[in-house]
């Protein structure tokens, strides 16, 4: 035989060889596939059907949520399953805190919601979609959450939580371990609190999402901390009123204004004209005005409140960073404050105001902002009156060049406020210390 008979014939067995190879490569893929789609198909199969018979049982549990005993450990994850969570408020917020609870394992959650899914709801919803529309929040969560979580007892109470019938709601499938405040009325929401407060329940509310952009600005904090949190300031005041200073955690945003972001939005002249405002909202006391939010922000807030709950539950090590940790910041608008007395030529170069006082004049009366620019930065505090001594409620927030113009027209150049302010920035001043006045008392 030839030398190119032989190198024929040695390429026409390889050939053949590798033919041979690879139509067994795909026979054994296509039987390892079948294998893989049928376990699959039986996978399904097997969840629907332990799904409609209720057969959930531990190890199924303990494998989905495989990762979050890895994470929490078998002893905080049976804190977890044993908690009883109220959740009130099913809207952009509290929508996400049922979700990730259900998700995370918690096995009994009651969520108390009066509203209706909207199609204007859809952008911060946790689950809601467009069949959904025009049904009650509560019920649309349990139906979703039931395709998730099958062995979470979830009791939808399509309802809206007062005071009236606080002990009902609250109380009425037993003493929960954890409330969470989704609320964003505010008398139902100080209701909701001083409620929990003076029954020793364990909370956590979430304060404000609206108009909020900056994930960074995110807190978990006691009530006492917060700042830049209009809806917060508000709570707080009232829960003064109450006695109640500490106790009350909160998820806030301590991102500050600016006249570039989004704002509370104003009714229109129309509506006002159709008549009483007040009778204009779908219940009584409830907000008629349209709040900005960034779909995902109310996320966030959920996010962060479930965080909160299953570290808190399990004894995982949580160190929140509280907002307002500014002894520096007021240490040195105090001082701007008392190097301006002997610069004006005060007999007495004492300052009447303490340091502890500061906060509350910066964050609490002029909401951490100059009335008369609305800017946040550079600030510090000036006398207002020249007539009238530094007190509490005759020092205004301003900053460091408006201070120094103030001092020169006003305090020193002995013009009127009313020739140096509008009637809108003396307004504001005034508005300021009236509520400065009324809230002193309960201090």
């Amino acid at each position: 035989m030839s030398r190119d008979s032989t190198s024929t014939w040695k390429v026409a067995v390889a050939s053949a060889a590798l033919a041979v190879a690879a139509t067994k490569c795909v026979e054994m893929g296509w039987k390892k596939y079948q294998l893989q789609n049928n376990a699959a198909t039986a996978g399904v199969k097997s969840s629907k059907k332990l799904m409609a018979s209720g057969a959930y049982d531990d190890s199924l549990f303990r494998e989905q949520l495989a990762r979050n005993y890895a994470f929490l450990g078998e002893e905080g994850m049976e804190k977890v399953k044993n908690q009883y969570v109220v959740v009130v408020g099913a809207g952009g917020v509290g929508s996400w805190v049922v979700t990730m609870l259900v998700r995370s394992g918690v096995r009994k959650i009651r969520v108390i919601d009066f509203d209706q899914v909207s199609l204007s709801s859809l952008n911060r919803h946790s689950c809601a979609n467009l069949k959904d529309v025009g049904t009650p929040k509560v019920l649309t969560l349990k139906k979703h959450m039931a395709d998730i979580a099958p062995w979470c007892e979830i009791d939808a109470v399509n309802e809206l939580w007062d005071l009236a019938n606080s002990e009902r709601l609250t109380m009425g499938n037993g003493r929960p371990d954890m409330v969470v405040d989704c609320i964003d009325n505010i008398d139902t929401k100080v209701d909701l609190l001083a409620y929990l407060h003076e029954n020793k329940i364990e909370m956590v509310s979430s304060m404000g999402a609206s108009t909020k952009s900056d994930p960074t600005r995110v807190n978990v904090g006691d009530i006492s901390t917060t700042e830049e949190d209009p809806l917060a300031r508000a709570v707080r005041r009232r829960l003064k009123q109450k006695g109640i200073t500490t106790g009350v955690p909160v998820v806030f945003s301590a991102e500050k204004p600016d006249p570039r972001k989004a704002q509370l939005l104003p009714l229109p002249d129309d509506e006002y004209e159709k008549g009483t405002v007040g009778e204009l909202s779908a219940l009584k006391d409830f907000r008629v005005r349209i709040l900005p939010v960034l779909g995902t922000m109310p996320g966030i807030f959920g996010l962060t409140i479930a965080t909160y709950i299953l570290t808190k539950v399990s004894g995982y090590p949580m160190n929140p960073i509280e907002g307002k940790n500014r002894i520096k910041v007021y240490d040195g608008i105090l001082q701007s404050l008392a190097g301006q007395t002997s610069r004006i030529g005060e007999k007495d170069q004492r300052v009447p105001v303490a340091l502890a006082d500061i906060g509350y004049i910066v964050e609490e009366v002029f909401r951490g902002k100059s009335p008369v620019s609305g800017y946040s930065t550079r600030l510090t505090l000036s006398k207002w009156d020249p007539s009238r001594p530094i007190t509490i409620q005759n020092v205004v927030l301003l900053t460091k060049e408006e201070q120094k113009e103030h001092e020169k027209r006003v305090l020193n150049g002995g013009e009127k406020l009313e020739d140096v302010y509008s009637p809108e920035v003396i307004a504001l001043v005034n508005k300021r210390f009236d509520e400065e006045k009324y809230y002193s008392q309960y201090r």
